[in-house]
This record gives C-alpha cells, sequence and structure tokens, in this order.
C-alpha cells in the first residue's frame, strides 16, 4: 500500500492511510452496533405498549434488560467518541507530515474510495435485512387476512386480570391498524334455551391463534407427551391450559389432555380433545 499511496518518502503515509482505514471502519461498526441496540430498545417498547400486563408480570427483567441496553448504549458511545478522537488525531499528523500535496490527494481519494465501499456493502446489507422484514410482514399481513371467516383462538382480558381464552370467528382484518375485528358466539345463559347472543371484539394480532387446519393434519404442530398446550375444553367455546397425557400414533388423532384445575376425586381425568383444536400454550399465560 506504502508504494502506492503516499510511499515511504511521504513520512509513514501508507501507515497513517491503514489507521485511517482501520479506525474509520471501526466508527461505521460502533454506529451499526448502536443503531442496533436502538432497534432491540424500541421492540421492548411496543411489546409493553402491546401487552401492558407484561410489566405485572416481569417487571424487574424488563426494567434489568432496559438497563443492560442503555449501559452498552453507553459503552458504544463512549468508544465512538474515542474512535473519532483517535481519527482526529490521525488526520492531524497527516496534516503535519511532509508529505506533498499530490502525495495527501492521493490519500485522501484512496481513503474516500476504501470507507465509501464500506457503506456500500452495509447500505447492501442493511437494505437487504429490510427487504427480508418488509417482505416477511407482508406475508404475515397476508396470513391474517386470509383468516376471514374462519375460526381462531382469541385472548381477551378478564376483570382479573386473567387471560381468557374463546373460540372466535374473524370478520375482519385491518391491515392498517393491524387488528383483528373478531365475533364471538356463545349460547344463551339458559341452558335448555338455542338463543346465542354476540360479542364484537377489536384485537392486535398478537392476541389471536389460528387453528391448525381440520382437513390437513399433516400441517399440524405436533406436541409430545408432557407438553403443555392451550386447548378447547371438550362441550364448551372456552380455551384453558392442559398438559398432554399420552403419545399420538397419527396427527389424525385426538389429543389425551389433562386440564389444569380439572379434578375430580383428587385427580385429573383425561379426555379426548381433536388436533385442531389444540394449539400452543402462548409465553406468559396466566390462568
Amino acid at each position: 500500500m506504502s508504494s502506492s499511496v503516499g510511499g515511504g518518502s511521504a513520512g509513514g503515509g501508507g501507515a497513517d492511510i491503514a489507521s485511517l482505514l482501520e479506525k474509520a471502519k471501526e466508527l461505521d461498526q460502533l454506529k451499526k452496533d448502536q443503531d442496533d441496540i436502538v432497534v432491540e430498545i424500541n421492540k421492548i417498547h411496543k411489546k409493553v405498549l402491546a401487552s401492558p400486563e407484561m410489566v405485572d408480570k416481569s417487571v424487574d427483567a424488563i426494567l434489568l434488560k432496559l438497563r443492560g441496553l442503555y449501559a452498552r448504549a453507553k459503552e458504544l458511545s463512549e468508544n465512538e467518541i474515542s474512535a473519532s478522537n483517535a481519527l482526529i488525531g490521525l488526520l492531524d499528523g497527516l496534516l503535519q507530515s511532509g508529505a506533498s500535496t499530490a502525495q495527501k490527494k492521493k490519500i485522501v481519494a484512496f481513503y474516500i474510495s476504501e470507507v465509501g465501499e464500506q457503506k456500500k456493502k452495509r447500505i447492501k446489507s442493511d437494505t437487504d435485512s429490510a427487504r427480508f422484514s418488509a417482505a416477511s410482514m407482508r406475508n404475515q399481513l397476508d396470513q391474517a387476512a386470509s383468516l376471514k371467516g374462519e375460526q381462531v383462538a382469541a385472548r381477551v382480558k378478564s376483570d382479573d386480570e386473567k387471560d381468557e381464552w374463546f373460540v372466535v370467528k374473524v370478520i375482519h382484518f385491518d391491515k392498517e391498524t393491524k387488528e383483528y375485528e373478531v365475533l364471538d358466539e356463545e349460547p344463551g345463559d339458559d341452558e335448555e334455551s338455542t338463543q346465542k347472543y354476540e360479542r364484537k371484539y377489536k384485537l392486535p394480532m398478537s392476541y389471536i391463534i389460528p387453528f391448525p387446519k381440520k382437513g390437513d393434519p399433516s400441517s399440524a404442530p405436533d406436541f409430545g407427551q408432557g407438553r403443555q398446550v392451550l386447548a378447547v375444553y371438550p362441550g364448551t367455546t372456552a380455551l384453558y391450559r392442559a398438559t398432554v397425557a399420552s403419545h399420538r400414533k397419527r396427527k389424525s388423532d385426538d389429543y389425551i389432555l389433562e386440564f389444569d384445575d380439572d379434578e375430580e376425586d383428587g385427580s385429573l381425568p383425561q379426555r379426548a380433545v381433536p388436533f385442531y383444536r389444540v394449539v400452543a400454550l402462548p409465553e406468559g399465560h396466566r390462568q
């Protein structure tokens, strides 16, 4: 490098440009790392805003994670100042060196070219990631919109702050607000009555879980023995936490489940539930 840019007679121009490029690359990476930290912090903010009950059940964990992220952001910021000061020192040294104007021009041109190439690579990488994220989000929104008319599991918060899940029908999905409009049909209070009353809810995407397709067992998840799941309690439209009691031979077989708080004579009865009425237990589920 020294023979083509600056040369040995330029007062170490080759070494200067190598150091400049190294520090510039370090500064660029520090900025990228800081951007990543901001993204992680914003993710936590969005989760808390979407599910305020998270604060009730894991406030210490949330605060500790935020503290760790902000501490890392502070460290990166201090490193950025250090790298910037080092670059200033290297540029001062280059200005005070015995290099001719022509040699300095070559050094600056080479430096700008190399730094520009680094930025192009990073921008391409960021663009590719953004495209993938955008495509993934579009796919999620399209899948959500395709659930119109389907029955799904929906979370409805009750007065005592416990999670209540019901089988509901999707009426509409708004891609702008990312909200489902769902219809909850339940039998009337009189057990002998055939009348039904309806309630409509607007719920965020995180409050909806699609059921497996009844006609396509192969695409349904396979929960093994001992796994905790969320399942429709037989004879109702409500979903409760349950444990898979035995292994299934085929994916189309019913699950044999033991529902929490379903004791009879001191033991939990085993109940059969169709595979298309069983979904993964949501993280942090409260019952």
